[in-house]
């Protein structure tokens, strides 16, 4: 779903509506809308973080060094990367990397995020920085967040849509969620919901 969303892959049938705008019959014009962190965060592994973050404000259409240092500069300080800036990608922790990975994500101030296990393999302190950045993101943008881990749909959503095999089995707040089975936890009630499936 998130591939099609983001334009890597195009649908055999139907469409999906990104920001007012058809992926199929307007994709740049979705591309210029999303800001997407990939699961592995993907980046030139040579490059250092400000380097990287340089090459992305480029492409983004931000041509001028003072557009470039504002943006970058921007990203850096929500991100927490001053510390890495002149260190190459390679050399980072995995905390690191998907920081860097959030920050090329936002640095065009997208209306939407697609956010694909952005605290995946991050330590506690690192997982509690990026949910406060995203509460704080969503304030004025969409947020989609795809998550395994389910302790990240209490801590940040205020839908949940769960996919199984290709069909959507529920659709909802996490409040609404949680009532369907008073007591239980999530992981508990997204086997019940999906067990039928395996």
């Amino acid at each position: 779903t998130m591939k099609l969303l983001t334009g890597y892959l195009r649908p055999d049938a139907g469409t999906a509506i990104v920001n007012g705008h058809d992926v199929i019959r307007d994709s740049l014009a979705v591309r210029r809308s999303l800001g997407y962190l990939a699961e592995s965060a993907p980046a030139y592994p040579e490059m250092t973080v400000g380097e990287f973050l340089d090459f992305i404000a480029a492409m983004r259409g931000y041509r001028t060094p003072e557009a470039k240092r504002e943006r970058i500069g921007r990203v850096v300080g929500l991100c927490h990367l001053q510390a890495v800036l002149g260190q190459t990608i390679e050399t980072l922790s995995k905390g690191y990397k998907q920081r860097v990975g959030f920050a090329q994500a936002l640095l065009h101030d997208p209306p939407v995020l697609v956010l694909d296990e952005p605290t995946d393999g991050l330590d506690p302190n690192q997982k509690n920085e990026v949910r406060a950045i995203i509460r704080q993101l969503a304030a004025a943008k969409a947020v989609i967040l795809s998550t395994h881990i389910l302790e990240e749909v209490d801590a940040i959503c205020n839908r949940v849509i769960i996919i199984s095999r290709g069909r959507v089995v529920v659709d909802e707040t996490p409040e609404a969620l949680h009532a369907r089975q008073p007591g239980a936890r999530l992981d508990e009630i997204f086997r019940t919901l999906t067990r039928g499936d395996l």
